[in-house]
């Protein structure tokens, strides 16, 4: 299956770009309070601030914030594709690389992959403002019969 595009969500997501706490459809990813850099079709790239709330005993990225990161983003980078339906992750996997401290800013990177009929698999990358590759994930989204606006 090929991909298809939204150009009027797209259109949607780029008025976003740069505001400060987007409300993400997802109450929980609202918590993490990021900010969408880029949009195109099937990629993403967004912003998060590291603060307190999501850090570990270390003060440190707590692992389990590295995945909802790069699960909202990955998730919001399939609302880029003309689809009808939602896309609730059925799967994710992430390897942790490196960390983050409080204070610094983290930027997600995501695309998909591969589109079919009832899948979406999708690939994420968290880098440091300096560009250190710190996690990585892969995730499958599938389709459910609930509609997506």
């Amino acid at each position: 299956m090929k991909m298809k595009f939204s150009e009027e969500r797209i259109a949607r997501l780029r008025k976003l770009i740069g505001k400060e706490d987007i409300k993400s459809p997802s109450p929980f990813g609202n918590l993490f309070k990021g900010k969408i850099l880029e949009v195109e079709g099937g990629r993403l790239t967004g912003e998060y601030l590291v603060r307190n709330e999501i850090t570990n005993l270390a003060g440190m990225l707590h692992g389990g914030a590295i995945c909802t990161i790069l699960d909202e983003v990955m998730g919001l980078t399939i609302y880029t594709l003309d689809i009808k339906n939602f896309y609730p992750t059925v799967n994710i996997n992430v390897d942790f690389l490196s960390s983050a401290k409080e204070g610094e800013t983290v930027i997600v990177r995501s695309e998909v992959i591969r589109q079919g009929k009832h899948i979406i698999h999708i690939e994420g990358r968290l880098f440091n403002e300096s560009g250190k590759l710190l996690a990585k994930g892969t995730s499958n989204f599938a389709k459910i019969d609930h509609p997506i606006e």
